[in-house]
């Protein structure tokens, strides 16, 4: 893994324990998902509408159904993963996706993408993905809900193996533009879930008045990350970004 790659994906990881820290914080439920992406929709939108004028990418079926299929997936990404933070237990819905998602996106990476896996790799994988689980405090048996809250984590592991392979196919092989993928889902999410953000229209204003900076910094902070990943994974096989 080339230094740029281990940067980019480290910035993303600050960026990622960001909007997770306010997201915890703020406690809301869909409403919140439908906040930060119609927020997320505006302030990227110059962004985006600069990368679709210089990068000038052509988008055809295959690319338009890949941008789709990624919108969808982060779409029940962050719909399970912000009920499994409300009705779960932190301590362990965490770590178990953040175990899961690794282990599994690097799994299809193989067998999909046809990534090589050396034993060196698989040791350093199983290390970084084992102290995730230690450094988070393991799969503790006091946890809350623990049935509950494990399977929400297993859930939102699933789909973190899914998007991240069927992402990095989509901006890798077909090179569609990260920040215009990644914008797509925004876009998506806003739409999608706009009849649920409405018709809570009291708790958006509530989220508004009582945490307005960390909606912002979530709005920020979520695309930001998985974009960075996005552009380490044009360059960088999935097999070393996953773990990272």
């Amino acid at each position: 893994m080339t230094i740029s790659g281990f940067l980019l994906v480290l910035a993303a990881a600050f960026c990622h324990a960001g909007w997770n820290f306010f997201v915890k914080r703020i406690n809301g439920g869909p409403e919140l998902v439908w906040l930060f992406s119609v927020v997320s929709f505006v302030l990227y939108l110059p962004v985006a509408v600069y990368v679709f004028v210089t990068e000038q990418p052509v988008f055809g079926w295959l690319e338009l159904a890949f941008i789709a299929g990624s919108a969808l997936l982060h779409m029940g990404y962050f719909l399970l993963l912000q009920q499994g933070y409300k009705r779960g237990d932190l301590s362990l819905v965490y770590p178990t996706a953040r175990a899961t998602g690794p282990f599994l996106s690097t799994s299809f990476a193989v067998i999909l993408l046809g990534e090589q896996m050396t034993p060196q790799l698989g040791f350093g994988a199983f290390l970084v993905i084992g102290g995730v689980v230690m450094l988070t405090g393991g799969f503790g048996r006091d946890a809350r809900n623990m049935r509950q809250s494990l399977l929400f984590g297993i859930g939102a592991g699933v789909l973190i193996g899914s998007y991240t392979v069927w992402d990095a196919y989509a901006v890798a092989a077909l090179l569609v533009p990260p920040l215009l993928l990644d914008y797509a889902s925004s876009v998506t999410r806003a739409v999608i879930l706009a009849p649920v953000g409405l018709k809570r229209l009291d708790l958006v204003v509530g989220h508004l008045r009582d945490h307005k900076w960390g909606v912002i910094a979530i709005a920020v902070l979520n695309p930001l990350a998985y974009i960075l990943v996005l552009y380490a994974m044009t360059f960088t096989p999935v097999v070393y970004v996953a773990p990272v």
